[in-house]
């Protein structure tokens, strides 16, 4: 069977600071409001993507990937990752400020949680005037600052606050303290990982009127103290016509500009396609078409090698 370019059920999560941008962003029926992550592909437990049309329409992704292994991961993500799929892609809408929060590095993570840990990386969508990203320290500080300025209340003052704008791309390491501020609608390539852990969240209760937990001590561990001023990261190399925005450890990420037509080779791996703008009729080597408008989000399987993308629009790719 040739393998496809695949869609996916979005799966809407409320929550107390979510906004109304996510569904119309998305152009989809909804009823939910306070929506503010669509999991455009995952393969967390509780949170899983499944199929939407095709042969393999209903499949899990996880059940995708015992259903077609390495042509559809690659053959070294496969060998590494097996059926667990390495990559969590989001869209977040912040109608109020997220936590104040820092992700396990690996070690950590597999230690305490038995999973990988959590780097990440924004993409801006939108964002309201005067709306910030909040990422790093200001300067350096000391585990014993940070207990003194979480026991006070004040921890905000020594976290390094960014006036965010369309199109800006921020890279939060494993151990990077940050917050999405409100007003801002991103994209979010992570590592496969939902281990969070919450140093402040503004004295908010949750819906039944408590305070939200807060994971301070483990956050204490995770945290990197020096100052980290490189979160905002500017436009990279050229590759295959499109620009590097993220090459780490984890995960590349890239933008396309589409204007009539684009040739894009497939590295060896399975490619995340995200279009943040516009409309492209995405055609395989099979002939196969896609189509693809703003706020969709396809899995190109390994097995392809190339595509042609006709149409206009702005595209983000994320693999291996």
């Amino acid at each position: 069977m040739n393998l496809k370019p695949y869609k996916f059920r979005p799966v809407l999560k409320t929550v107390i600071w979510g906004g109304e941008q996510i569904v119309a962003f998305k152009g989809i029926d909804s009823d939910l409001h306070e929506v503010g992550e669509s999991w455009e592909l995952s393969g967390i437990d509780g949170m899983e993507s499944v199929v939407d049309g095709g042969e393999d329409d209903g499949l899990t992704l996880t059940q995708l990937i015992d259903r077609h292994g390495a042509a559809l991961l690659g053959e070294q993500v496969y060998m590494l990752h097996g059926n667990r799929f390495p990559l969590l892609v989001k869209l977040i809408d912040a109608h109020r400020d997220l936590s104040v929060q820092v992700h396990p590095g690996d070690v950590m993570a597999q230690r305490l949680h038995s999973c990988s840990g959590k780097s990440e990386m924004w993409y801006v969508l939108d964002n309201e005037p005067g709306a910030c990203i909040q990422a790093g320290f200001k300067e350096a500080i000391t585990p014993e600052d940070y207990d003194r300025h979480v026991a006070d209340g004040t921890i905000m003052d020594v976290v390094a606050s960014h006036e965010s704008r369309r199109g800006q791309v921020y890279f939060l390491p494993a151990g990077c303290i940050h917050s999405i501020g409100a007003g801002n609608m991103v994209v979010e390539v992570q590592q496969a990982s939902d281990v969070t852990y919450r140093v402040f969240d503004y004295n908010r209760l949750d819906k039944d009127g408590h305070p939200r937990q807060l994971h301070t001590r483990q956050a204490r561990e995770a945290l990197n103290y020096s100052s980290y001023d490189e979160c905002i990261r500017q436009s990279g190399a050229t590759i295959n016509d499109g620009e590097v925005l993220v090459e780490c450890n984890h995960f590349v990420v890239e933008r396309y500009e589409v204007a009539g037509m684009t040739h894009l080779e497939i590295p060896e791996s399975f490619l995340v396609m995200i279009c943040v703008e516009g409309e492209v009729e995405v055609v395989d080597e099979n002939g196969s078409v896609t189509m693809m408008r703003r706020g969709v989000t396809i899995l190109v399987p390994a097995c392809l090698s190339r595509l042609d993308l006709h149409g206009n629009a702005t595209l983000l790719t994320a693999h291996l």
